[in-house]
Protein backbone atom coordinates (compact mmCIF):
# COMPACT_ATOMS: atom_id res chain seq x y z
CA UNK A 1 0.00 0.00 0.00
CA UNK A 2 1.16 3.16 -1.18
CA UNK A 3 2.09 5.86 1.71
CA UNK A 4 1.11 9.80 1.37
CA UNK A 5 4.76 11.40 3.05
CA UNK A 6 4.37 14.93 4.33
CA UNK A 7 7.42 17.23 3.72
CA UNK A 8 10.29 15.91 5.92
CA UNK A 9 8.97 12.82 6.18
CA UNK A 10 10.74 9.18 5.45
CA UNK A 11 10.19 5.99 4.56
CA UNK A 12 12.20 2.23 4.58
CA UNK A 13 11.86 1.32 1.40
CA UNK A 14 13.90 -2.18 1.62
CA UNK A 15 13.18 -3.04 5.47
CA UNK A 16 9.19 -2.94 4.75
CA UNK A 17 9.57 -4.38 1.55
CA UNK A 18 11.97 -7.80 1.33
CA UNK A 19 13.60 -8.50 -2.83
CA UNK A 20 13.29 -4.51 -3.69
CA UNK A 21 15.90 -4.06 -5.90
CA UNK A 22 15.09 -1.40 -8.89
CA UNK A 23 12.65 1.51 -8.21
CA UNK A 24 10.98 3.87 -10.79
CA UNK A 25 10.99 7.22 -9.60
CA UNK A 26 8.19 9.31 -11.18
CA UNK A 27 7.77 13.05 -10.92
CA UNK A 28 4.63 14.64 -12.53
CA UNK A 29 3.55 17.98 -12.75
CA UNK A 30 1.29 20.69 -15.01
CA UNK A 31 1.21 23.68 -15.57
CA UNK A 32 -1.22 25.90 -14.24
CA UNK A 33 -3.83 27.72 -16.95
CA UNK A 34 -2.11 30.64 -18.57
CA UNK A 35 -2.93 34.25 -18.30
CA UNK A 36 -4.31 35.05 -21.54
CA UNK A 37 -2.35 38.46 -23.30
CA UNK A 38 -3.02 39.60 -27.18
CA UNK A 39 1.04 40.77 -26.60
CA UNK A 40 2.85 37.80 -25.80
CA UNK A 41 2.79 33.98 -26.86
CA UNK A 42 4.00 32.30 -23.38
CA UNK A 43 5.90 29.04 -24.19
CA UNK A 44 5.39 25.82 -22.25
CA UNK A 45 6.91 25.27 -19.28
CA UNK A 46 9.70 22.51 -19.95
CA UNK A 47 10.42 21.37 -16.48
CA UNK A 48 13.58 18.83 -16.51
CA UNK A 49 14.01 16.00 -13.66
CA UNK A 50 17.82 15.34 -12.94
CA UNK A 51 19.52 12.71 -10.45
CA UNK A 52 22.61 13.90 -8.13
CA UNK A 53 24.63 11.23 -6.56
CA UNK A 54 26.14 11.87 -3.37
CA UNK A 55 29.11 9.86 -2.36
CA UNK A 56 29.22 8.68 1.33
CA UNK A 57 33.02 9.79 2.37
CA UNK A 58 32.47 13.45 1.18
CA UNK A 59 29.03 14.37 1.61
CA UNK A 60 28.85 16.00 -1.89
CA UNK A 61 28.38 15.67 -5.70
CA UNK A 62 32.14 14.62 -6.85
CA UNK A 63 31.38 16.33 -10.49
CA UNK A 64 29.71 16.13 -13.39
CA UNK A 65 29.91 12.64 -14.53
CA UNK A 66 27.50 12.13 -11.28
CA UNK A 67 24.54 13.70 -12.75
CA UNK A 68 21.67 12.32 -15.02
CA UNK A 69 19.64 14.26 -16.06
CA UNK A 70 18.29 14.96 -20.40
CA UNK A 71 22.29 15.49 -21.46
CA UNK A 72 23.14 12.56 -19.65
CA UNK A 73 20.81 9.75 -19.40
CA UNK A 74 22.74 7.28 -17.62
CA UNK A 75 24.95 6.91 -14.74
CA UNK A 76 28.61 5.47 -15.70
CA UNK A 77 27.45 2.39 -13.31
CA UNK A 78 24.18 1.70 -14.69
CA UNK A 79 22.82 2.18 -11.76
CA UNK A 80 20.66 5.27 -12.44
CA UNK A 81 18.80 5.89 -16.08
CA UNK A 82 16.80 9.18 -16.86
CA UNK A 83 13.78 7.81 -19.49
CA UNK A 84 13.85 10.78 -21.13
CA UNK A 85 13.00 14.65 -21.87
CA UNK A 86 9.14 15.17 -21.34
CA UNK A 87 9.36 19.11 -23.16
CA UNK A 88 5.43 20.06 -21.92
CA UNK A 89 4.32 17.95 -19.22
CA UNK A 90 1.05 17.85 -20.64
CA UNK A 91 -0.63 14.60 -19.86
CA UNK A 92 -1.95 12.45 -16.45
CA UNK A 93 1.00 10.23 -14.29
CA UNK A 94 4.61 10.87 -14.68
CA UNK A 95 5.88 13.07 -16.54
CA UNK A 96 9.18 11.96 -16.31
CA UNK A 97 11.08 8.57 -14.65
CA UNK A 98 14.54 7.74 -13.69
CA UNK A 99 15.35 4.23 -12.92
CA UNK A 100 17.12 3.22 -9.81
CA UNK A 101 18.70 -0.03 -9.79
CA UNK A 102 19.39 -0.04 -6.22
CA UNK A 103 21.51 -3.36 -6.20
CA UNK A 104 24.12 -1.92 -9.00
CA UNK A 105 24.15 1.57 -7.06
CA UNK A 106 28.64 1.61 -6.00
CA UNK A 107 29.35 1.30 -2.61
CA UNK A 108 31.32 4.56 -2.29
CA UNK A 109 27.73 6.26 -3.12
CA UNK A 110 25.11 6.42 -0.29
CA UNK A 111 22.79 9.40 -1.28
CA UNK A 112 20.37 10.17 -5.04
CA UNK A 113 18.78 13.62 -4.86
CA UNK A 114 15.84 14.01 -7.43
CA UNK A 115 15.38 17.56 -7.97
CA UNK A 116 13.28 19.44 -10.88
CA UNK A 117 14.70 22.67 -12.87
CA UNK A 118 12.78 24.69 -14.99
CA UNK A 119 14.58 25.05 -18.73
CA UNK A 120 15.66 28.66 -19.59
CA UNK A 121 13.30 29.85 -16.48
CA UNK A 122 14.94 33.11 -16.00
CA UNK A 123 15.61 33.91 -20.24
CA UNK A 124 11.12 32.76 -20.30
CA UNK A 125 10.00 34.60 -17.04
CA UNK A 126 9.10 31.23 -15.48
CA UNK A 127 9.05 29.79 -12.11
CA UNK A 128 7.42 27.71 -9.69
CA UNK A 129 4.32 29.73 -9.13
CA UNK A 130 3.24 28.52 -12.86
CA UNK A 131 3.38 24.85 -12.11
CA UNK A 132 0.70 22.68 -9.89
CA UNK A 133 -0.18 19.17 -8.93
CA UNK A 134 3.62 18.55 -8.57
CA UNK A 135 4.79 15.11 -7.08
CA UNK A 136 7.67 12.37 -6.80
CA UNK A 137 6.75 9.26 -6.00
CA UNK A 138 8.88 5.66 -5.75
CA UNK A 139 7.18 2.67 -7.74
CA UNK A 140 9.07 -0.52 -7.04
CA UNK A 141 10.21 -1.05 -10.74
CA UNK A 142 9.49 -5.06 -11.09
CA UNK A 143 6.06 -5.26 -9.61
CA UNK A 144 5.26 -1.76 -10.66
CA UNK A 145 3.41 -1.34 -7.06
CA UNK A 146 3.65 2.54 -6.01
CA UNK A 147 5.43 2.24 -2.53
CA UNK A 148 5.10 6.11 -1.77
CA UNK A 149 4.13 9.55 -2.81
CA UNK A 150 4.91 13.05 -1.96
CA UNK A 151 2.66 15.86 -3.68
CA UNK A 152 4.56 19.55 -3.04
CA UNK A 153 1.00 21.18 -1.88
CA UNK A 154 3.17 24.57 -1.06
CA UNK A 155 3.55 27.83 -2.44
CA UNK A 156 6.73 28.46 -4.69
CA UNK A 157 5.65 31.70 -5.98
CA UNK A 158 8.98 32.83 -7.77
CA UNK A 159 11.59 29.98 -7.24
CA UNK A 160 12.61 28.62 -10.62
CA UNK A 161 13.75 24.97 -9.22
CA UNK A 162 12.91 22.31 -6.59
CA UNK A 163 14.65 19.48 -4.62
CA UNK A 164 12.07 17.09 -4.53
CA UNK A 165 13.14 14.10 -2.87
CA UNK A 166 15.95 12.03 -2.04
CA UNK A 167 16.70 7.90 -2.01
CA UNK A 168 19.64 7.18 0.57
CA UNK A 169 21.28 4.51 2.30
CA UNK A 170 21.21 3.90 6.14
CA UNK A 171 23.13 0.82 7.90
CA UNK A 172 22.67 -0.82 5.03
CA UNK A 173 19.13 -0.58 4.20
CA UNK A 174 17.07 2.15 1.66
CA UNK A 175 15.04 4.61 2.30
CA UNK A 176 13.27 7.59 1.35
CA UNK A 177 12.99 11.47 2.43
CA UNK A 178 10.81 14.06 1.08
CA UNK A 179 12.09 17.48 0.58
CA UNK A 180 10.54 20.07 -1.14
CA UNK A 181 12.95 22.81 -1.04
CA UNK A 182 12.59 25.51 -3.41
CA UNK A 183 15.68 27.09 -4.55
CA UNK A 184 16.18 29.89 -6.98
CA UNK A 185 19.06 28.33 -9.07
CA UNK A 186 18.48 28.77 -13.11
CA UNK A 187 19.07 25.06 -14.71
CA UNK A 188 21.00 22.22 -13.78
CA UNK A 189 24.00 23.36 -13.26
CA UNK A 190 22.99 25.80 -10.92
CA UNK A 191 21.73 23.35 -8.64
CA UNK A 192 24.28 20.60 -8.73
CA UNK A 193 27.03 23.24 -7.55
CA UNK A 194 24.93 23.46 -4.83
CA UNK A 195 26.40 19.49 -3.82
CA UNK A 196 29.43 20.38 -4.35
Amino acid sequence: MSVNLQKGQKVDLTKSNAGLKSLVVGLGWDEAPKKFSLFSKQEDIDCDASAILITESTGKLAGPIDVVYYGQLQHRSGAVRHCGDNLTGAGDGDDEQIIVELNRVPADYNKIVFVVTIYQARERKQQFGMIRNAFIRIVDADTGTELCKYNLSENYEGKTAMIFGEVYRYNGEWKFGAVGEPTNDNGIADIAARFQ
